[in-house]
């Protein structure tokens, strides 16, 4: 008698992510050390040198950690109010810092106590920045004024009030000490030039600007604020070369990798989105567990560290080469013998016969209802698994063999409100399936035929048979729109193509005719 062979269960594609290089790259961190700081982390920035601590400015205070460090190896505390934009100059020596008392602090990171104190804004400062020769500093005020000071003589160069708003992001030029930019929640960005008294070219965002950012070359320019980031030409006159939406929160800050062929972006919706700068199309993305204000890479992206609202600051560390080989190297260690199996290192020689021991096959539960013949119990054992496991190809199978031995609807019929419920839940998720459908509408029409008798007698099975007929109108009404815009490009494709013109062999017209046409009389025929 030949065995019972198991039921087949067919493997489909998994519709996954693709695995790209960016992904491979971009997944190589550890998992994230969090650290909880004051308040709201509202501002991150890497020391140029090494070791590359960051400073991180959140609350009253900013803490300066090592690369690898939990606690910060320096704090500054020197705020009567919250404090931001803590940002390192070019030697990592200074650090400058505004607050909401008005007042721009400069410290030595060596030390503890400010070395400058500049006053002059009337409202708190948001943005502070070094110029690329060292020896000035930019801030960016709510009091709508954005301003050049000179470090050696702790006084102010030149003060421009051009935006009508809060002035909430800035930098600086790294290849030129008198060009700075500024974006304002007046929804424009301005490019000034210190050696001239106003500014010297204007960009609309047309969203309050939360960031901006320099390409290295400094011939783009990066803006972010409502939903968009937008990428402007500086050397054509500020022209918008692309816009993105890829948020649906207010995206808050913007960072480049070390190469600068990749963009970031981060924002209240907690997530940070990470662009190929050559196509600008998203090549990766990464969650985080509560809004995003701040975001910063340290040099070589060997770190990421992120700044949020609740106050928690996370650090992913990119791992070593060593980290990686451990990792690969990592397999599955199968159990072993406790005790020694006699002739388990023998060598077999060419002339020995091999015995081998018949394998015992295991069957899934389904499959042993479906050998003592069982039909309707090995129907509800698959429902069962996809419940628990929501493995819808293990019941379609099992349907699929019901089918093919002529007894998929006895295994339908007989059914109570409860499991008839189960079933059409299971048709209403996977009829529509292009996996799926050539069975389960073989199944759907053998119950509409067993259980139309019963329907207006249970609310609760009427409802989901409305709900089938509904989803079944509607994937018929796709694929007529479908089948029409396929039509459609049929049409134009066809339009679209050259014709050209097939002569016919033995003549010299492409439509086969003589040189008389066609009242050319032909040869006439001559008697023998």
């Amino acid at each position: 008698m030949a065995s019972f062979k198991p039921t087949k269960i067919p493997i489909y594609p998994k519709l996954g992510e693709k695995v790209t290089p960016d992904t491979l790259y971009w997944k190589n961190y550890k998992a994230p050390v969090q650290i909880k700081e004051f308040g709201a982390v509202t501002s991150i920035d890497f020391s140029p040198l090494a070791p590359h601590n960051y400073a991180v400015t959140a609350s009253t205070r900013i803490h300066i950690y090592g690369p690898f460090s939990q606690e910060p190896v320096k704090t500054f505390t020197r705020f009567k109010d919250t404090a931001y934009s803590g940002k390192f100059r070019s030697d990592g020596q200074l650090l400058v810092a505004g607050c909401e008392d008005s007042v721009v602090r400069l410290f030595d990171v060596s030390g503890k106590v400010a070395l400058r104190v500049f006053k002059g804004h009337t409202k708190g400062v948001h943005v502070t920045d070094f110029t690329s020769d060292c020896y000035h500093i930019l801030t960016g005020s709510d009091d709508y004024t954005c301003r050049l000071w000179d470090i050696p003589n702790s006084t102010e160069l030149t003060s421009y009030k051009e935006h009508t708003d809060y002035i909430r992001c800035g930098t600086t030029s790294k290849l030129n000490r008198d060009i700075f930019i500024t974006g304002s929640y007046d929804h424009t960005l301005r490019v000034f030039d210190a050696r001239v008294e106003k500014s010297v070219m204007t960009m609309d965002h047309s969203q309050p600007v939360e960031s901006v950012l320099l390409y290295p070359s400094e011939g783009l320019l990066v803006s972010s604020g409502g939903r968009y980031v937008k990428v402007w030409d500086l050397l054509k006159g500020g022209q918008p070369l692309v816009s993105l939406k890829n948020h649906h929160k207010t995206v808050t800050c913007l960072g480049l990798s070390s190469n600068g062929q990749r963009l970031l972006s981060a924002s209240l919706d907690r997530h940070v989105k990470i662009y190929n700068t050559t196509n600008y199309k998203v090549v990766h993305n990464f969650d985080y567990a509560a809004s995003i204000l701040s975001l910063a890479l340290a040099p070589d992206d060997e770190s990421i560290v992120v700044g949020m609202t609740n106050g928690v600051l996370s650090i992913k560390h990119r791992k070593s080469p060593e980290e990686k080989q451990e990792v690969a190297g990592k397999q599955r260690v199968r159990p072993v013998y406790r005790v020694f199996v006699k002739g388990r290192n023998y060598v077999p020689k060419k002339d020995d016969f091999f015995v081998s021991k018949p394998v015992k096959s295991h069957l899934a539960k389904y499959d042993k209802q479906l050998k003592r013949f069982n039909i309707s119990k090995a129907l509800d054992t698959a429902l069962e698994l996809w419940r628990k496991n929501r493995k819808p190809d293990i019941t379609v199978a099992v349907m699929k063999e019901l089918d093919r031995r002529g007894t998929l609807k006895n295994a339908l019929a007989g059914r109570d409100e409860q499991n008839l419920s189960q079933l059409l839940n299971f048709l209403i998720g996977n009829v529509v399936d292009p996996r799926f459908t050539p069975v389960l509408v073989t199944a759907t029409e053998m119950i509409l035929d067993i259980y139309q008798a019963v329907v207006g007698q249970s609310s609760v099975v009427d409802r989901q048979l409305v709900r089938l007929q509904e989803l079944v109108e509607r994937e018929i009404d796709y694929q007529q729109d479908l089948l029409e815009v396929l039509g459609m490009l049929d049409t134009l494709f066809a339009t679209s193509l050259p014709r050209k013109e097939v002569p016919c062999p033995g003549s010299s017209r492409p439509n086969g005719l003589a040189e008389g046409g066609l009242g050319a009389p032909g040869p006439q025929l001559q008697a023998a």
